[in-house]
Formats: structure tokens, sequence, C-alpha cells
């Protein structure tokens, strides 16, 4: 095939897939159930004709593109709303982690009539979930989830992955290397991680450090230097026997509470990015799948499903969640929305390259699983939140003409705030009230209309002003604006 073919397939495959996602914006389909329709549509089976059989391939393009994906959600993660999840989260993505392995594995065993480490080898690929599936659903139908469930999803799904590719690559090697024993992963799993971590951490440090002082004369080479950074935490974490996907999503995590030159250019850049290495990934996936294969499965796979789904991942929730003071119904919704992703159908390409016996069939069940997981829980989640009255309004965000970004040597930040309707500044000039020294009313978004202000500008309810302030003259600002009309002069 020309060059010129491939790049107008690869064109057409973008195009199609990111336009597709306004389907999931409106009608609030699972926006990774569109890219691998998209990519088995594309396949040989399909509509478009490709014959793709590389799993080899597929398991390089899936690594990489999970690199980037995993560093993106670290790296957006607010670090703020993540602290007060930190030891749940971790408890979830570890020892959760290998209890729904453990008890899918072993229904496998007793379903498809595997062997017990094939068995557990299957539950360790569909063992990690994927929370940026859930939260695209939630969004399209403008809802979100209460504290604390939407940091406590984020964070779990975000750490979760390393503990699962642990898991798949462990048992892999019981199966292919001879007389090794389950007790051999234990130093393994503690190297593994520890490793991994102090990778993350201090790659990050370095990065910050290295960044403050490069002073590049070209903004646009700071997302590209960053994009050697990621795959250089990585690589390093691997060659020295460590966890590379979880050095990738520690060092994200660090460097978004971290301060550096141009970080909101390179956050933007890397979430593009990963949404581009996700469309790669899936519809390559998709690819890889011939749909025939799949139907004689599909009774064996929709049991597993339902077992994984009602079963194994709502034990491992409840008794990980055991020392929290949580409520039944959040664990209910935190069992629920454990969707299966990306990461399960990058792992099920694993034993095509250890030469696993079941190897296909392991693909097809897990290809399955995802599929229905999706859809079966994807589509219901608006309304068990509804039924579980977890749910609450997603909050609108507004796109401000101006930007700021905070830097170590300014101490100040630039906030949104809406004025209440009883407020004692409603129908007062900006120049009549006794705003704070260090805080600087940038601009006012009124009715959708965003105007500039001046001293002479009367303040009404509703009105949202975005203010430059340090934190302690921001503090003084909002007490200002909720002093109620009756209480003021």
């Amino acid at each position: 095939m020309q060059i010129e073919h491939i790049l107008l397939w690869v064109a057409i495959l973008i195009f199609v897939s990111v336009v597709s996602s306004k389907l999931s914006d409106k009608f609030g389909i699972p926006i990774l159930l569109l890219f691998l329709t998209i990519g088995v549509l594309a396949g040989s089976e399909g509509i478009g004709g490709i014959y793709f059989d590389d799993a080899k391939l597929s398991k390089s393009i899936g690594v990489v593109a999970l690199i980037f994906i995993i560093f993106s959600g670290g790296f957006d993660t607010n670090w703020k709303d993540a602290q007060s999840v930190i030891l749940p989260g971790a408890i979830l993505s570890t020892a959760g982690v290998l209890m729904t392995a453990v008890i899918t594995g072993f229904f496998a065993v007793y379903i498809l009539k595997f062997s017990v480490l094939e068995g557990l080898l299957l539950g360790s690929i569909v063992s990690s979930t994927d929370a940026p599936a859930v939260f695209s659903i939630l969004r399209s139908k403008r809802i979100s989830l209460k504290q604390p469930l939407k940091p406590l999803l984020e964070f779990e799904s975000g750490s979760n992955d390393p503990m699962a590719i642990f898991l798949t690559v462990g048992f892999i090697s019981i199966l292919t290397v001879k007389d090794m024993g389950i007790a051999a992963l234990i130093p393994r799993f503690m190297l593994d991680m520890s490793v991994g971590a102090v990778i993350g951490y201090l790659m990050a440090r370095f990065i910050v450090i290295f960044i403050n002082r490069l002073k590049l004369g070209y903004e646009g080479l700071y997302p590209v230097i960053m994009i050697s950074f990621v795959m250089l935490t990585y690589v390093i974490a691997v060659f020295l026997k460590g966890n590379g996907i979880l050095a990738v999503y520690f060092a994200g995590l660090m460097l978004g509470k971290a301060e550096f030159p141009n970080k909101k250019m390179i956050m933007r850049f890397h979430e593009g990015l990963a949404w581009l290495a996700q469309i790669v990934m899936f519809v390559t996936l998709g690819l890889l799948v011939f749909p025939s294969h799949i139907v004689p499965l599909i009774g064996t796979g929709f049991l597993l499903t339902l077992l994984l789904m009602m079963v194994a991942r709502p034990v491992s929730v409840f008794l990980c969640l055991v020392p929290f003071n949580m409520n039944m119904r959040k664990k209910v919704m935190i069992a629920w929305v454990g969707l299966r992703g990306s990461v399960p159908i990058i792992l099920a390409t694993f034993p095509f390259m250890a030469g696993i016996q079941q190897a296909d069939t392991i693909f097809n069940i897990v290809f399955f699983v995802v599929i229905a997981s999706v859809f079966i829980q994807g589509t219901s989640i608006p309304i068990l939140s509804k039924i579980l009255k977890l749910d609450v309004p997603l909050a609108n965000k507004t796109n401000y003409p101006i930007e700021f970004e905070k830097t170590a040597s300014f101490d100040a930040e630039m906030i949104d705030v809406i004025v209440p309707f009883d407020s004692e500044v409603v129908g007062k000039r900006i120049g009549d009230l006794n705003i704070p020294e260090k805080c600087l009313i940038m601009l006012i978004c009124r009715k959708g209309k965003f105007v500039i202000p001046s001293g002479d500008m009367v303040i009404d309810s509703g009105d949202v002003l975005l203010v430059l302030a340090n934190t302690a003259d921001f503090s003084a600002f909002q007490q200002m604006l909720a002093r109620l009309k009756r209480e003021g002069s």
C-alpha cells in the first residue's frame, strides 16, 4: 500500500472518530464504544476491508498510547481533591484489583474450563477500571457525582492500571517460566511498585527544575520536550525493573500540583495528545478483532461480564472500603461504575506474544467483556446516580478571553466568583466597594457576555467576576460578597 493510501485511511479514521464524539455528547453513548466500533467496521470483516492481524504491533501501539493517556490523566488530576481520597483510592487500586482478578479468575476457571493460572491471567487482564469513560457519559447528561466519588474514582482508575499490568505480566511469567511459583510475585511486586513510584517522583522534580531554568526561545517547544520527559520516565523505570506506567502516572500527578512556565499550554497539548492516542489505540484494537471469532463466545462472555459486574467488583469494593466512613449508596455507586476500558484490551494482546495456549480465547472474551461492560454499565450510570441521589448538576465551565498562569514568583491567582442575588454589593458601583488592596476585578461575565469593568459599573446579582488576587485578599473579597443586604450599610 502506498504512503498516500495509508495517510488517506489514517485521516479518514481520525476524522470519523473525532466527529463521532458528538454522538457521545448528544446520546450518552460511551466514546470508547464508538472508537472501537469504527475500528471493527474498518477491519477485514467490516465495510473498510482492512486486514490487520498483527498482535505484536497492536501491543506496541497500545503501550505507547497508554503512556501518554496515563500521564495526561495524572497531570490533569486536581491535587486538592485527590489528597482526601489517596488512602481509599490506593487500597482500591491495589487490593481491590487483586481481589477482582482472583474472583473473576476462579469464575473463568469454572465457566471456560481454564486452568487456575489461565483463569487468574484472564481475571488480571480485566481487573482495572476506566473512570474517564464514566465521566464522559455523565458529562453528556450534564451531571456529575457528589464528593468524594468523583476524585476517588478518578484516582482509582488512574492508579489501578499498574497493578493490573503487574498481575498480567506476573501470571504470564508463571505460565511460561519453569518452576516459578506465585510466591515469587511478592518481592517482584515490591520492587515493581516502589521503583516506579520513586522514578516518577524524582523525574517530576527534575522536570520542574529543568523547565524553570531552560527558558526556551520558542513556547511551542515546551510540549515537545515534555514528550521526551514522559518517554524517559517510562523507559528509566522499566530499565530499573520498575513499573513504567506507575512512574508515568506518578510523574504526571506531581507535575499537576507543581508550578512551571507554560504549564497550561503543556497541559492542553497533552490532553489533545491523549485523545489522539485513545483514537489510534481503540481503532487499532478494533481492527485487530474478528467479530466472527467472538460470536461463539457471546454466551460465556456475557455470563462472565455479569459475574464481574455483580459479584467480583462489588465484593472487592465493599471489602476495601470497610475501614472508611462511607454510606452504602456511595459504595454501590463506586462498585457499579467500575467500567472496563482500554487497558484490558491492550493487556489481552500480551498472551499472544508469550505464546499462551488460550491467547485467542482470552483476547476475544476480554474484548466482549469490555464492550458489554461499557454498554450495560455505561448507559445505566446516569439513571443509577439519580436513583441513589448521588448526582449533582455539572458545573458550567466558562472560557474567558484572557488567561493567567500562576508562577512561583507571583503570589496571585485568577479565580471566578458568582455574585449572590442577596449580596450587599448588588446595586453598588465598583468604585464604591471596599475591595481589598491586592484584589483586582479583571472581567465581568453578565448574561453570557463579557464586560470590561470600570469604577462606575454597577454590580448585578448573578454577575460572574473574574478576580486576580492573592489567597488572603480573595478570601476577604468572598466574605464581602457573602454579606447579605440586610446586614449591609
